[in-house]
């Protein structure tokens, strides 16, 4: 099936996308993490959205998602690892599963910052964000894996049965892990990576740890590294004209990835601009194709 559109984001922005996609008939689907991972859904009280006053951001989010699924939204929780534009089709790689769209909305959240000193410049060169794609090569040898959030133990876990060892460093509070006997806990703040060719040191705040490797595991993709091409502001915000186009056709971006202020009001307005003009987009590519 190829989906008239893919959101990747499940906050105010890409919500609001996808129900304004569905009320204009077009098959959407949804990619989100878990509702805790959004931004909104630790705010203790949401007063500035126009008759939702008093209500904490974890029920304003709910509202949102019991309002897409009335609307038969389909929301698939899996993170998106990267995604690519060939034709008139996008290609989306959620968790190695592909998924089939016309165009896609970027609804991500504020821009991620690059976490390690020279991580951008040794991305595919000993840094990686996705274990089940690189973890291969990276046989027998030893790897840190940095993890936003619980969810990266199971990456670090897959991991410990290819590498000889695996240093994990949590960047979230936790009493006890379970894991293989290859596996360290490393409880000290990451800071670079260095090397020639290749990664072979990542530097903490208080020991250096030769490795090979560097999994960067984050709930969200920065996005820069989700698809190439994308052009972004002087301040690190995706770049969009006033339909919430990127420079990439058929890619839209919405909410905080695109600009302060990190408001809901905002994030669900442009939301509904990127839903209206990606629905735009696809009637004409159909058109053309006929």
């Amino acid at each position: 099936m190829i989906y008239d559109c893919a959101v990747i984001g499940a906050g105010p922005a890409g919500l609001s996308a996808a129900i304004n996609l569905a009320q204009t008939n077009r098959s959407v689907v949804v990619f989100a993490t878990k509702q805790e991972d959004s931004s909104i859904y630790r705010a203790p009280e949401v007063n500035n959205y126009l008759g939702f006053h008093g209500v904490t951001g974890k029920e304003l989010l709910q509202s949102f998602y019991d309002h897409a699924k009335k609307m038969g939204i389909e929301i698939i929780y899996k993170k998106v690892i990267n995604f690519y534009k060939s034709g008139d089709i996008f290609t989306i790689n959620a968790n190695n599963e592909f998924f089939e769209a016309y165009s896609v909305i970027l609804a991500i959240g504020t821009p991620k910052k690059t976490l390690l000193e020279n991580e951008s410049e040794f991305v595919g060169r000993g840094i990686s964000y996705c274990a089940v794609c690189d973890g291969m090569l990276y046989r027998g040898r030893d790897i840190a894996v940095i993890g936003e959030s619980e969810e990266a133990e199971e990456e670090a876990e897959y991991l410990s049965e290819l590498a000889q060892k695996v240093y994990y460093i949590p960047l979230y509070k936790k009493n006890k892990f379970h894991f293989k006997d290859n596996v360290e806990i490393v409880l000290a703040r990451p800071k670079g990576v260095y090397g020639e060719d290749f990664v072979n040191a990542l530097e903490l705040e208080d020991r250096i740890l030769n490795v090979d490797g560097v999994f960067i595991i984050r709930k969200t993709m920065p996005a820069d590294q989700l698809i190439y091409g994308l052009e972004f502001t002087e301040d690190g915000h995706i770049k969009v004209d006033s339909k919430m186009q990127t420079s990439i056709e058929g890619l839209f971006a919405a909410g905080d990835v695109v600009g302060r202020p990190y408001q809901v009001a905002k994030a669900v307005g442009e939301g509904q601009i990127a839903g209206l003009s990606a629905s735009t987009y696809v009637k004409m590519v159909k058109e053309k194709q006929k």
